[in-house]
């Protein structure tokens, strides 16, 4: 069984330039499977790291997302007597009702305007989300048009530097602050006192779509969960922040995956053939070796083996390249929409080990695919009819 493996180990460097192009196309297929499963992946990890386990969001009983939602201030006082809601600094409950508006702002890049979310907040708002820091500036003063950022939206969209002007909603804000979400959705966001939003888009001073609340633990939330449910002045949803964002993600993060699958089946039938064709035009050349070889003695089996061997050594070759290839884009930084918001959120190619795993595997299927049949047509080359040839 050694001499065929080492035999095939050899064909493939005295082989390089042929097996070259197979190699390549097979690297460009994993190239583009692997970046497009890290774009699901990042936009994934994105909002799904906006959740905390501590926090619990609530929102009118039958809406999907916060936009849909509309909350009250008499429920808001009741929610905030919930039992299982943890208490600040001065023991009051940390609660924090919020709104939401989608602002159209002028991209640095481009000029061309998209799509932002802007998040009406109090002060309790930091303290509810502890992962969230203020990294410049200082906190907006309540009553007053101003704004803390998150870190992506200053180099996204004018105006938005510390201490900038921008104009939206009618009227003109100022900058005052930059926050750090750690890598989530908020960085893509735009925080202000929530009053001065209502009152910015008329609306009732006395309304919010969203409230959250931070748990005890994440054991708490079933008891508050309960106390809400079992309250007749209320009509609302509890849910998890962690599963809510999960759910915000589901969408694009299917549709992106399915899209990559897509483009990768149909590069990869292209490599398939690539495969094919190089291992077919091998085997044509080595007729007479591989009659000899069986003319040792070595079975049908050994033979099928062994270029199946080889087959799989050229599509890992092209998978590992194709992995290197790939792997500078990790921790590049794009944005797209959020289609349950329609806001964009920027987020980061996220290539773990797993996924390198994933395109490896997927090399080594193209090429058990394309050496599977010029396999078993190499061991079944008759050898009398091989050696005439000698």
């Amino acid at each position: 069984m050694a001499i065929p493996i080492i035999y095939n180990i050899r064909s493939i460097i005295i082989r390089w330039a042929s097996n070259a192009v197979a190699v390549l196309g097979i690297a460009g297929v994993v190239a583009v499977f692997v970046a497009t499963l890290s774009m699901a992946r990042g936009f994934e990890a994105a909002l799904v790291s906006s959740g905390s386990p501590h926090n619990a969001m609530v929102r009118r009983g039958g809406s999907s997302s916060e936009m849909e939602s509309v909350i009250m201030l008499p429920q808001i006082k009741v929610i905030r007597d919930a039992p299982g809601i943890a208490q600040g600094h001065d023991g009051s409950p940390l609660v924090s009702p919020e709104v939401i508006v989608v602002a159209a702002l002028p991209q640095r890049s481009t000029n061309a305007e998209a799509l932002v979310q802007v998040r009406g907040i109090s002060v309790r708002a930091f303290e509810v989300r502890s992962s969230v820091k203020l990294i410049r500036g200082r906190v907006f003063t309540p009553g007053l048009p101003e704004l803390i950022v998150g870190k992506n939206i200053p180099g996204i969209y004018r105006g938005f530097e510390l201490g900038g002007q921008p104009h939206f909603g009618g009227r003109t804000w100022t900058v005052v602050g930059i926050m750090d979400a750690q890598g989530s959705a908020f960085d893509s966001e735009i925080w202000c006192d929530g009053m001065v939003l209502n009152q910015t888009y008329k609306r009732s001073p006395s309304l919010c779509q969203s409230v959250t609340v931070r748990l005890t633990s994440p054991f708490a939330f079933a008891e508050f969960k309960n106390a809400l449910a079992a309250d007749p002045r209320l009509t609302v949803q509890v849910e998890r922040e962690t599963e809510y964002y999960e759910r915000q993600s589901r969408m694009v993060t299917t549709v992106i995956r399915v899209l990559g699958f897509l483009v990768a089946m149909v590069m990869g039938i292209g490599a398939v053939f690539g495969a094919l064709n190089t291992m077919y035009s091998a085997i044509s050349a080595r007729v007479r070796e591989i009659a000899t070889l069986r003319a040792l003695g070595f079975s049908e089996g050994t033979i099928i083996v062994s270029f199946m061997c080889e087959s799989l050594f050229i599509a890992l070759i092209g998978g590992i390249i194709g992995c290197i290839i790939v792997f500078p884009i990790n921790g590049y930084t794009t944005s797209t929409i959020n289609w349950q918001t329609f806001s964009n959120v920027a987020f980061a190619f996220h290539i773990t080990p797993a996924l390198l795993a994933e395109g490896i595997f997927f090399a080594l299927f193209m090429g058990f695919i394309g050496g599977l049949s010029p396999s078993v047509r190499a061991a079944r080359i008759p050898v009398a009819v091989a050696l005439r040839e000698l």
